[in-house]
């Protein structure tokens, strides 16, 4: 049974224009947050005191809280060398003494330089408000986020169900996303050390101006071809290779050979920063900008008068020096979700 003020939160948190898949399922979510401040050990014991579950440790820097409230969680530490090495230590039989220590003292080094990662299993994105209890009793940890060191680019990434994969439909994910990208980079007020890396790279304008085009309506071939020619990386701010490795992995994979690639059914949205530390933020936060996207992805005749404006900014040399588009598309957004 729900409890009364249970049911007031849940009221707070906006679902997208399109709720359900093409099989009539709730959509989910997947959330991924990247913080420091806290060892291992504390992270699971926080998912666990508030989901239930138990630990499925895999090697020091990787733990799987499994059977809990809202699914499969993951925590690892960000760094492949640290858990392959110690991976390899737990499953063999000969390990020694020096091993252990060469394996201490880097991790202990990485430990400083990069961050926990914190994975979450896919969520129906009506169940979603339930994740925001983490996000506080990490903060009352004293997680660390971006802001806390100029060394931490911290990010929060959300990987959004898709309703279905039809080109069509991927397209004008797109195009939406193209369109409002000025707008989220305000939003998110990308921190300095995040853009410094390739993490979250903008899409090229020779790209986007492609695919703004309204001739441009390709088959699901074409689209990951040319998506691929422009972009044969992780590294943009909405990452479609796990979608389209879903999709087509064969046609991915000859022009991508990166394992971290993981095929699934979502977008993979990357530009937030992680502010797990503020107490004036949290997930609804992204959220609430990404279904602005979302939403205009499905509103067609939105979509088109967005698409419209937008290349004529693009087209005109001068725009930038008497318009601000991450400004001029405000006037297409949703109030209510601002």
């Amino acid at each position: 049974m729900t409890k009364p003020l249970d049911a007031y939160r849940k009221q707070l948190w906006p679902l997208p224009m399109q709720l359900h898949t093409q099989t009539g399922a709730v959509r989910r979510l997947g959330v991924e947050i990247e913080f420091t401040g806290m060892e291992i050990d504390g992270i699971v014991d926080t998912i666990i005191q508030q989901y239930g579950g138990s630990a499925e440790p895999l090697s020091d820097y990787e733990v799987n809280v499994v059977d809990t409230s809202l699914g499969q969680f993951g925590v690892e530490l960000d760094f492949s060398y640290i858990k392959r090495i110690s991976r390899e230590r737990h499953e063999s039989a000969d390990t020694n003494d020096l091993e252990e220590l060469a394996e201490a003292i880097v991790g202990a080094i990485a430990k400083q330089l990069v961050p926990f990662e914190v994975v979450a299993p896919p969520i129906a994105m009506s169940d979603l408000w339930q994740l925001e209890d983490l996000f506080v009793n990490l903060r009352n940890c004293d997680a660390q986020g971006t802001h806390a060191s100029a060394k931490n680019a911290f990010g929060l990434q959300l990987n959004p169900e898709m309703p279905n994969c039809e080109a069509g439909t991927i397209l004008n994910y797109l195009r939406a996303f193209l369109c409002l990208y000025e707008w989220l980079k305000m939003r998110c007020d990308v921190d300095f050390s995040r853009r410094l890396t390739s993490y979250v790279d903008p899409f090229g304008k020779d790209y986007i101006r492609k695919i703004l085009k309204p001739s441009y309506q390709p088959n699901i071939d074409q689209l990951i071809d040319d998506y691929l020619e422009f972009n044969p990386t992780r590294n943009r701010a909405l990452d479609m290779l796990p979608l389209f490795a879903h999709i087509d992995e064969p046609r991915l994979r000859a022009k991508v050979d990166d394992d971290r690639v993981k095929a699934r059914p979502t977008l993979h949205y990357r530009l937030p920063n992680s502010l797990i530390d503020d107490p004036q933020w949290g997930l609804i936060h992204p959220y609430r900008d990404w279904l602005q996207v979302d939403n205009l992805a499905m509103d067609k005749n939105r979509l088109d008068t967005v698409c419209h404006a937008y290349r004529n900014y693009l087209d005109n040399p001068t725009a930038n020096l008497f318009t601000n588009w991450s400004h001029s598309v405000s006037q297409w957004l949703i109030p209510e979700l601002l």
